[in-house]
């Protein structure tokens, strides 16, 4: 028997273990309550000179803005005092400067706010330059709003308000450092995170406690589960409280009482169901050469034989050196012996309907490696053979 090779790494999915109940929570999600994406743009203060400098005029726009909402006139505008001539010529001259912001950075600030996110709560946020700053080390991220995009005005509720209010320390993990031409560089120096770094200001509005009926989503649409979940709904609360409306959507009529609608919903969440069977599918990770298959995959009758073409050269350098006084040159040869095997590699038969067990057995016997089992399985399917989707990744 041949040994099976080390580095075929093959999951067997559900080969022997039975269908068993899993509970309707960890199988759908319920329509509308989910978290929402928040976007804003700030400054982050206080870098040791690693900012955009100059680099990136945006930068200093934004602080003048951010100066000028604070009273603060970075001008310098002179027109209420009465000054000589010299001292109005240098305010005139200051004024054109440019504001310096090596130690500032534009950044573009994301937070998630979960599903019923109440004013006063604080939420995680995630800092990252957008122009030239170096690093973000040590810097603090200046108030920020943040804000729902407009375009999910209509579905979501989302009106490109601010929702939550950031500002803090940063914590960034990476490091660079270079010096004498030489550099290195740990991590991402130009992202970081502010733990709990922002305040949710207002309510996304959910259709929650509003709607008629609670919609449950199945994350993996499948018609058999849908079926399963409206029986066990319907069994455990009566005829009629559950309804599938397809493949992925469950309706259940839930009481107006929000109050007895969380309660409700807690017992359906909680209710075992044995969803539908998986559709047969060979996933291959090309790159790592992993292969999954699931219990459902068959093959009708085929037979398969996969062999390697092996090329060996070996070269042998060698000095001919002239006869004595024949004045001939000394010189070298290469010589050179090519070699070409062909593995026997013995062929072996599929049944039909030969389930997943047989199908390892089979290409196990022959000690295929993980990229031989992908060109097998890749013959397989365009033969028409392999009853199963091929997905590549």
């Amino acid at each position: 028997m041949l040994k099976i090779k080390s580095v075929l790494f093959l999951i067997l999915t559900l080969v022997v273990t039975p269908i068993h109940a899993d509970r309707i929570k960890d199988l759908t999600d319920v329509a509308g309550v989910r978290s929402n994406q928040l976007l804003g743009f700030g400054i982050v203060s206080g870098l040791s000179g690693t900012g955009d400098g100059k680099d990136l005029p945006i930068t200093a726009q934004a602080l003048k803005t951010l100066l000028s909402g604070m009273g603060v006139s970075v001008d310098g505008p002179v027109t209420d005092f009465d000054l000589g001539d010299q001292m109005a010529t240098l305010a005139a001259q200051n004024a054109k400067k440019e504001v310096k912001v090596e130690n500032l950075a534009s950044v573009m600030v994301t937070a998630e706010i979960p599903p019923f996110a109440k004013p006063g709560q604080r939420i995680d946020v995630s800092v990252s330059a957008i122009g030239v700053a170096e690093s973000l080390r040590g810097g603090t991220l200046i108030m920020t709003q943040l804000r729902g995009i407009d375009i999910m005005t209509q579905l979501r509720g989302i009106d490109g308000e601010t929702y939550a209010v950031a500002q803090g320390a940063l914590t960034v993990s990476g490091v660079s450092a270079d010096a004498a031409g030489s550099s290195i560089q740990i991590g991402v120096p130009t992202a970081g995170r502010i733990p709990n770094g922002a305040t949710v200001e207002r309510m996304v509005e959910s259709p929650f406690g509003s709607a008629e009926h609670i919609v449950l989503n199945i994350r993996q649409a499948d018609f058999s589960t849908a079926t399963a979940i409206t029986e066990a709904v319907n069994v455990a609360f009566g005829d009629g409280t559950a309804k599938a409306l397809d493949g992925v959507s469950v309706a259940i009529t839930a009481p107006a009482d929000s109050s007895q609608r969380v309660s409700f919903l807690s017992m359906i969440e909680n209710l075992d169901v044995s969803p539908g069977e998986a559709a047969a599918r060979v996933v291959i990770n090309s790159r790592t050469g992993t292969v999954v298959i699931n219990r459902n995959v068959r093959v009708t009758a085929a037979a398969v034989t996969h062999g390697t073409i092996s090329v060996s050269i070996s070269a042998t350098n060698e000095v001919i050196q002239p006869g004595p006084f024949s004045e001939g040159e000394t010189v070298g040869v290469q010589n050179a012996d090519i070699e070409i095997t062909e593995g026997n590699n013995p062929m072996f038969l599929f049944q039909p309907g030969v389930d997943l067990r047989e199908i390892v057995d089979a290409v196990n016997q022959v000690g295929a490696s993980p990229s031989s089992l992908i060109a097998i399985l890749e013959v397989l399917k365009t033969s028409g053979s392999l009853r199963a989707e091929l997905v590549v990744i």
